[in-house]
């Protein structure tokens, strides 16, 4: 039996890829050459109907979006006993309680859960540009209590619905969660203090932690190689719409892009947890990130 799964929650485009191209490199026997990004294999995403599917013997497109979230976490279980290593497990999900009462991400199932957070001022471009919708209704979306992906009644699609809530419910879902062991990193400290946030990282999740192999793996899946892999050979979780998965990866994006109307949208919305995490100064003004020690 696996100790469980790990956990890579995040809010969509906060550097969940990221993160699963860092795995696939440092666990990768082969370190010279940069894993390929349509083979990360480093497991499914939780919301993945096919995996879904294929524990379940049948078609979940069966079922209400209710009644596959009721089966979901006797699923995580089930893989959880029958793997030799749970696996590193992307989930979007927002970590929700279930009509029963049960998590929809059972703690027995779990080995522990990484939660990937990014200021919501970048969050709101890089997700605008993922939905292909316009800024105003990415900040929009960040803001409802009811956001979901994929809850569509009239048409299937390759994965479950997904109740992401809004950005502030999202992190405070998963930041709040006491029965999981968690760790919570910012993607401004994995961009802008790559060595040391990812060497926390790789403890948390029972990888390698030495220097070298932590610095090796970084280097393998560098944003420009990642984003030149794509221009190469394509990626296979781009949506087909979409000119690029990879855009920019740039800390402060907001700063040249946002509106101070928008920017005044994003604070009024998620003032509190921005202030929580450090994306609001002493004053109330939005920041990039404040350091570490200076979070209350």
């Amino acid at each position: 039996m696996s100790e469980g799964i790990f956990w890579l929650a995040s809010y969509p485009k906060s550097g969940n890829t990221w993160t699963r191209a860092f795995i696939a490199n440092i666990r990768r026997e082969e370190p010279e050459e940069e894993v390929d990004i349509n083979a990360l294999h480093t497991g499914a995403i939780a919301s993945c109907r096919g995996w879904i599917d294929e524990v379940l013997g049948f078609d979940s497109a069966d079922l209400s979006h209710d009644e596959v979230d009721l089966l979901r976490p006797a699923i995580y279980r089930w893989h959880a006993q029958q793997a030799d290593d749970g696996g590193y497990h992307k989930v979007h999900d927002a970590y929700t309680l279930l009509p029963n009462g049960e998590a929809l991400i059972p703690a027995d199932a779990t080995a522990g859960a990484l939660y990937i957070m990014r200021n919501p001022l970048d969050v709101a471009i890089s997700f605008a540009h993922h939905s292909n919708c316009s800024i105003d209704q990415s900040i929009e979306n960040m803001g409802r209590p009811d956001f979901f992906f994929c809850g569509n009644t009239r048409r299937m699609t390759n994965q479950l619905r997904q109740k992401l809530l809004s950005w502030s419910a999202h992190v405070e879902s998963w930041a709040n969660a006491e029965k999981i062991e968690k760790l919570i990193v910012r993607y401004e400290d994995m961009r802008n203090d790559s060595l040391t946030t990812f060497t926390r990282i790789c403890r948390f999740l029972n990888l390698p932690a030495d220097e070298h192999s932590v610095q090796t793996a970084l280097d393998k899946c560098a944003f420009d190689k990642l984003k030149q892999q794509e221009q190469e050979k394509g990626f296979s979780e781009k949506a087909p719409h979409h000119e690029s998965f990879f855009r920019k990866g740039k800390v402060g994006d907001w700063q040249d892009t946002l509106t101070p109307e928008q920017i005044e949208r994003v604070v009024a919305d998620h003032h509190k947890v921005m202030q929580r995490f450090g994306y609001l100064d002493a004053t109330g003004q939005p920041v990039t990130a404040l350091p570490l020690d200076q979070l209350v």
